[in-house]
């Protein structure tokens, strides 16, 4: 799925059921419902999901607990706005093999 046909999904209200649980998670939280991201990949740990969950709290405003995700994924706490954050994660997620 190419990161326009995803941001279709969002606008259009359908969630494409087959995508992996970091990806509906991002669109829980463009859809603004934060604590339903939350809740898809609280229990996950593999890199991406951890990734997903620092931006989430990043977002939050709790950094503490961001930067505890962000170094479980073996990422930094970006220079990013929030929005742009978003925006990278998910072209980045989306078109990894």
């Amino acid at each position: 799925m190419t990161y326009d046909e995803f941001i279709l999904t969002i606008e259009n209200d359908e969630l494409p059921p087959q995508l992996p649980l970091y990806i509906q998670s991002l669109w829980y939280d463009a859809k603004g419902d934060w604590h339903k991201a939350h809740a898809l990949i609280d229990s996950l740990d593999d890199k991406n999901s951890c990734l997903v969950h620092a931006y989430l709290h990043r977002k939050e405003g709790d950094l503490s607990n961001a930067g505890y995700w962000y170094r479980r994924a073996n990422a930094s706490l970006p220079q990013l706005s929030l929005q742009e954050e978003w925006k990278k994660i998910t072209m980045d997620l989306l078109s990894a093999p």
